[in-house]
């Protein structure tokens, strides 16, 4: 009880000191819930969408993906005959059943052709409007769509579009453009978390999505009352057999969730991560403002020691301080983690992704993992200043002395640490060297553990080095002040270690992921401009297929010197060596495609593989089947006939685009593959007659000006969005870096606002004898710019060298160019400057405060 009382008095004595340590707790663990609760409350908006628009049983055609909207290469959906909804009708216990047609292929514009397609990627579903629709949406104003011309559409898409009753809308799918105008709005008794639909009545919804009447994707089924739905699908599976896909509304909900569900996990574990390095940083801070708290103690603990108290009560008093400092900073953590989540909410309800606050769901699991992560994590990073405040001996209370010290302990840390170093940096070297990614992959995760464990070890030992040298280069113009300001940063190297240790984490991130986008985007760009030899590409944007009328637009184009259609088959191969192949992709194209885009060959010449009869295989797969130049494969095509190739060139696997692709002429396929399932073109290239690329340009955008799904790019249009979308994923990285980078900041003020407490007597004598306010303040700011300094250099350099060494990684990917981003990293070095300096500010302030005499007269 005597420990508990002295730790609360200790605790709420030195409340001021613990505050940003307990706010560093806070973020962290509010990161973790934030996340937590924000993906917890996806996934509820998730169940109780598909849940609730899930029929009993549903029945759906084969090659179906899980949603039961794939789209075929074709550019349509699979469909089953209508004479499969009267087999199910006539099921024992079916109450009721309803065909219906669905697609997500299809793109949907407003009268000024300004795509009406959600802005957060989510899918536009345009489908027939039947009785399972009516029971899960209200129709807000208007009627259900009841002829060709009418159309109606989610209340969320009308709203953000501002579409009104009698607005014209155009439908574009495979088959062709279909105009109609808005009959109604339905909205969702449950949130829509950001899909666009449209609904169009059954007939109509055939002839546009399918092209022909007495054909559904999908038959509704509901059960008569008493009929479970296992029961149902196993009576319909009866009555149908296994042609089609039968599932009970929980599997359908389920197949969703997963397809949804994936998309969170990868989401959730990486805010995790990034929680997890702010929480790495949150230690460093801890553990410098409990070092600083003993070291200031020292005569109070001695005292302590000499009326009687152990080693293990001084100890668990420090270590009780530590746990009230970790409790109250994790429940304001969880309330803040909660607060985030809402936060969150709204951040993507700007984005077109609506979560609605009546599904925030907060499991008990949550704030228990932010209390006990929060908790753990505070003691253990308390554990070594409480230890080292147990060793403080009766006698310190006779002298003014820090926190004991113990030179061999400093040698052993140094040793340690280089040893770490040194096993980081051949990880390095072997992932640097490895001939497989995935292998390297491994050893670049050795490294990156390592050297970062190994920097911070060694940071004291790196303090005392590099500081004297920041010193003699920033600090020793400002005169005698800079000169104490150096040496109040080499006082105490394991300090200033620790603080830039905090900061050099998330900078080294930061570098590392620079360096590999950068290098990146120079490599796609050099293998672009090796590669492509066409002046334009045109394609949809999420990977449909082009359809046959834009084709000919593209065609008619004048400008242009030639055009190329470039297709991708589903096939099965039998090699020389008797085995066949799982499915795989075949690219038809025309012969021009080889001049087009330059894919190397290790044997042959790729323009043969277009002639007729032939094909090309690539390395890998030749080595795999033994297939060499002039060898037979049977190429079993999806939907049509087997076809016997000859092997006419083998391709590089050390190639970007197209790697690992197969290539045979369109002529050759058509051969095998009946018209009516040929694919449509995946993509078209199309090159401009010499001289006239920029009018070729202008003509091709004014001819697809009809087809506004399709987009037209030039090589350099497709450089800036490959830029562009790298740009995108690094800045978000970026922000979410950012946290660990503001715990890393709140340690560098903490480290100043003790030392200033700390140094209170000294500061006064140094006051007395003539140091102004002014000098005060700009010696303490220059310790923190020297700091954080410091930590820039440190991170920089190890993020730079994880970065290069993920690129020989690359390299083997066929990225082969390295590119440092040196206006970021330099932008980067001279925050961390500034970050120095604005970390000064209140310290600086607060010493500047000080009255001389009381902080002469400080014990």
């Amino acid at each position: 009880m005597t420990v508990l009382k002295t730790s609360m008095r200790n605790f709420f004595a030195h409340k001021g000191r613990m505050a940003l340590s307990a706010v560093a707790v806070l973020l962290s663990v509010g990161f973790v819930c934030g996340t937590l609760v924000f993906t917890d409350t996806m996934n509820t908006t998730f169940d109780k969408l598909f849940q609730a628009t899930a029929s009993d049983v549903t029945v759906s055609a084969q090659g179906s993906s899980d949603s039961g909207r794939t789209v075929s290469r074709t550019g349509k959906p699979p469909v089953m005959p209508a004479s499969v909804l009267d087999r199910v009708r006539a099921a024992r216990g079916v109450a009721s059943a309803e065909g219906t047609v669905l697609s997500t292929s299809a793109t949907v514009v407003d009268a000024a052709k300004d795509k009406l397609s959600p802005s957060n990627g989510g899918p536009t579903i345009v489908g027939g409007w039947n009785r399972n629709d009516a029971r899960t949406m209200d129709i807000t104003s208007g009627t259900a769509p009841r002829g060709p011309d009418q159309v109606m559409v989610d209340a969320d898409t009308a709203g953000k579009h501002h579409l009104r009753l009698g607005d014209e809308i155009g439908v574009i799918t495979a088959v062709g453009t279909h105009h109609a105008r808005v009959s109604g709005v339905a909205a969702f008794r449950v949130t829509n978390p950001g899909a666009a639909l449209f609904y169009l009545d059954t007939r109509t919804a055939q002839q546009v999505i399918v092209g022909r009447t007495g054909v559904y994707t999908d038959v509704n089924v509901t059960a008569a009352k008493g009929v479970t739905d296992a029961r149902l699908k196993k009576n319909v599976t009866a009555a149908l057999g296994h042609t089609y896909q039968v599932r009970t509304a929980k599997e359908v909900a389920d197949a969703n969730q997963k397809s949804v569900g994936s998309f969170l996990k990868v989401m959730k574990y990486a805010m995790l991560g990034f929680a997890g390095v702010a929480f790495l940083v949150g230690i460093f801070l801890i553990i410098n403002t409990f070092s600083m708290l003993v070291a200031q103690r020292t005569r109070e603990i001695g005292l302590m020691r000499a009326i009687g108290s152990s080693r293990k009560q001084v100890n668990r008093s420090v270590l009780v301080e530590a746990l009230l400092l970790g409790v109250i900073g994790s429940v304001l953590g969880v309330g803040a983690g909660i607060g985030l989540a809402v936060g969150l909410m709204k951040l993507m309800g700007q984005m077109d992704m609506h979560l609605s606050t009546d599904d925030l769901t907060v499991a008990w699991t949550t704030p228990a993992t932010g209390l006990l992560l929060g908790v753990v994590v505070t003691v253990l990073a308390a554990y070594l200043p409480a230890r080292r405040a147990g060793k403080v001996s009766p006698m310190a209370a006779l002298r003014d002395a820090g926190a004991p010290t113990d030179a061999r302990a400093g040698t052993v840390r140094a040793g340690i640490g280089l040893l770490l170093t040194a096993a980081g940096a051949w990880s390095l070297y072997a992932a640097a060297t490895a001939g497989r990614a995935w292998t390297g992959s491994g050893w670049l995760g050795l490294g990156v553990l390592f050297t970062l464990i190994g920097f911070v070890v060694i940071g004291p030992m790196l303090a005392a080095g590099l500081v004297r040298v920041l010193g003699a280069a920033l600090l020793r113009v400002f005169g005698p002040v800079g000169r104490m300001a150096e040496r109040n940063a080499l006082r105490n190297p394991r300090r200033t270690g620790a603080t830039g240790a905090a900061l050099m984490i998330g900078l080294a991130l930061v570098a590392c992921l620079s360096v590999v986008g950068s290098s990146m985007v120079a490599s796609a760009t050099d293998q672009l401009d090796k590669t492509v030899g066409a002046d334009f590409i045109i394609e949809e944007d999420h990977g449909q297929v082009v359809d046959a009328q834009a084709v000919d637009a593209v065609k008619r184009t004048p400008g242009l010197a030639r055009v190329t259609e470039y297709k991708v088959l589903d096939a099965s191969l039998t090699t020389p060596d008797g085995r066949t192949t799982g499915k795989e992709t075949v690219n038809a194209a025309d012969p021009a495609y080889a001049r087009d885009v330059r894919t190397r060959t290790v044997a042959g010449r790729l323009a043969d593989a277009y002639a007729p009869g032939s094909m090309s295989v690539f390395e890998g797969f030749a080595k795999d089947h033994g297939v060499r130049l002039g060898s037979t494969v049977a190429v079993h095509f999806e939907g049509g006939r087997t076809a016997k190739l000859t092997v006419r060139a083998i391709t590089s696997d050390d190639v970007v685009i197209d790697k690992g692709a197969m290539y045979a002429s369109i002529a050759t396929v058509a051969r095998y593959v009946p018209a009516d399932r040929m694919p449509l073109d995946q993509l078209v290239l199309a090159t401009a007659k010499d001289g006239q690329e920029k009018t070729a340009y202008r003509a091709l955008k004014s001819a697809l000006h009809e087809f506004p799904q399709y987009t037209v790019r030039d090589q350099t249009d497709y450089k800036q969005e490959l830029k562009d979308q790298i740009g995108q994923l690094l800045n978000m990285i970026y922000g979410l870096l950012a946290l660990a980078i503001i715990v890393a900041v709140l340690g560098v003020v903490n480290t100043l606002a003790l030392s200033v407490v700390e140094r209170t007597r000294e500061i006064g004598l140094m006051r007395a004898i003539g140091l102004s306010r002014r000098q005060l303040r700009r010696m303490i700011r220059l310790e923190s710019l020297v700091i954080a300094v410091f930590g820039a250099l440190l991170g920089l350099g190890l993020g730079m060298g994880w970065g290069a060494t993920a690129h020989r990684l690359l390299a083997l990917e066929g990225l082969t160019i390295l590119e440092i981003p040196w206006p970021t990293i330099i932008g980067v070095f001279a925050g961390s400057a500034f970050v120095g300096l604005f970390a000064a500010l209140v310290p600086a302030f607060r010493a500047g405060r000080l009255n001389v005499l009381n902080a002469i007269a400080t014990e």
